[in-house]
């Protein structure tokens, strides 16, 4: 019954679905299934011409790079290799926000309005076309089909945007049931909501999750602490996404759902960047997305060295992301995957930039050097750790039972040993710590630049 279903919902009614609403992501999604197994070599050819024309179209048709062109005598008919970017400048989002009208292509119809809530509160406001949307749709359903899962088995989504949650009209709510997927809101995680989540999962027996990597582990925490059995469900693979995928948050969910857990990396910003394959590598869309590695300042970077994630999608004519800034901090890898594609490699996504800590020295380090601390003590139930400044951090916790004076002091003389002997360490005992406003939950949030 499941085949029967699942191919109904993939091979008709989704593919219906996607030309109703004039999207070419069935037959893209096609296209990337024999493109992935091109060699390396193959593949960076492809990207080159693509991104040859992407340019091409982008100084006919979209004001501000037509404008930038001109101003740097770049010809982009003559871009012969990926490095050639190099010779343009990053968008970033304060340029965004400036140039917001200019970005679009005057060629543009039907543009589709994002916004992105942003780590310092202030939203990035985007386009985004059918093509775009398209090849993000195509990146994410092939990803899926690498674990043997397709559009129309049955799938719990656990999601905080307001983008999804805001669409649950009739029309939404008849189109989810008809592929089979059911959405549920992460915003709120009291004891009452998960219990709820876990009945719906059980009732609803999906074949796979999707959601937080924050939420997905939460939940089967609670799972575990109140003797409610998950692993008997036939779940196949939770794939998890839009935060750091921490080691024992991928453990907590295969365990208590078992499943695999695959974890995936983009944003509606930067498009559907990278996926895990069953081998554990997590391979580059590639065919739309090109990946460089940068320094604080703005210098290139080799494989195998940590820096700033910064991408071109070739498949965004209409409102152009050329070499924009993520803030997100990775390496790349030059192995290629014992699954056989092609794809190029990411080696390790560390988090976002505002993820690292600065000691007052000048040190930077990523906020795992804090977390293990905190998670070394099983008193402790949930933290956040917020660098407001060089000189202070504060310490949110929620305990079973409050904390003594010896694991207060524990805590500060610890934190202290990393950060700076006269940093001022501020242990905060609450009873809730509120998510994103986007549902995400972020452990380690640093307001210092690092330099």
């Amino acid at each position: 019954m499941r085949n029967i279903c699942t191919h109904l919902v993939s091979g008709f009614l989704f593919p219906l679905h996607e030309r109703l609403k004039q999207h070419t992501s069935v037959n893209v999604r096609k296209s990337m299934e024999q493109t992935q197994w091109l060699s390396p070599g193959e593949i960076v050819q492809l990207q080159t011409e693509k991104l040859r024309q992407l340019l091409i179209y982008a100084n006919i048709h979209v004001p501000y790079y037509r404008d930038l062109f001109v101003r740097l005598n770049f010809q982009p008919e003559k871009l012969d290799t990926l490095a050639d970017l190099q010779q343009l400048p990053f968008l970033d989002k304060p340029t965004i926000r400036m140039y917001l009208e200019e970005l679009k292509s005057d060629q543009a119809c039907h543009l589709a309005r994002f916004n992105t809530g942003g780590s310092s509160g202030e939203p990035l406001v985007f386009f985004i076309g059918k093509e775009r949307v398209s090849h993000d749709i195509a990146a994410k359903w092939r990803a899926t089909r690498w674990w043997g899962m397709d559009i129309g088995d049955p799938e719990i989504v656990i999601w905080g945007s307001p983008i999804e949650l805001g669409a649950q009209d009739a029309l939404r709510t008849l189109r989810d049931r008809l592929f089979r997927s059911k959405l549920l809101p992460a915003f709120e995680m009291s004891n009452q909501k998960i219990e709820d989540f876990l009945n719906t999962i059980r009732k609803f027996r999906p074949k796979m999750l999707f959601g937080y990597p924050s939420a997905l582990s939460h939940i089967a925490k609670y799972a575990d602490k109140t003797g409610i059995i998950m692993s008997d469900l036939d779940i196949e693979v939770a794939f998890v996404t839009s935060e750091r995928l921490y080691d024992d948050q991928r453990k907590q969910i295969s365990d208590t759902f078992g499943c695999r857990v695959a974890n995936g990396y983009g944003g509606r910003d930067a498009g559907f960047i990278a996926h895990e394959c069953p081998a554990g590598r997590m391979h580059i869309t590639a065919e739309d997305i090109v990946v460089e590695i940068i320094d604080p300042h703005g210098r290139s970077l080799p494989h195998g060295e940590s820096g700033e994630i910064v991408v071109t999608h070739l498949a965004s004519r209409d409102f152009p992301f050329i070499r924009y800034r993520t803030g997100d901090i990775g390496i790349l890898d030059d192995e290629v995957c014992a699954c056989g594609r092609g794809l190029p490699l990411i080696k390790e996504i560390q988090g976002r930039n505002t993820d690292f800590i600065v000691a007052r020295d000048g040190t930077v380090m990523h906020g795992l050097a804090l977390i293990y601390i905190l998670r070394d003590m099983p008193q402790i139930k949930t933290f956040k750790i917020i660098q407001e400044s060089m000189d202070f951090t504060r310490v949110l916790l929620i305990t079973e039972d409050g904390l003594s004076q010896v694991d207060t002091d524990r805590i500060i003389v610890s934190f202290q040993a990393r950060l700076g002997r006269d940093v001022i360490i501020a242990i905060e005992q609450v009873s809730e710590i509120p998510t994103e406003k986007s549902g995400k939950f972020r452990y380690v949030v640093s307001k210092v630049t690092a330099g």
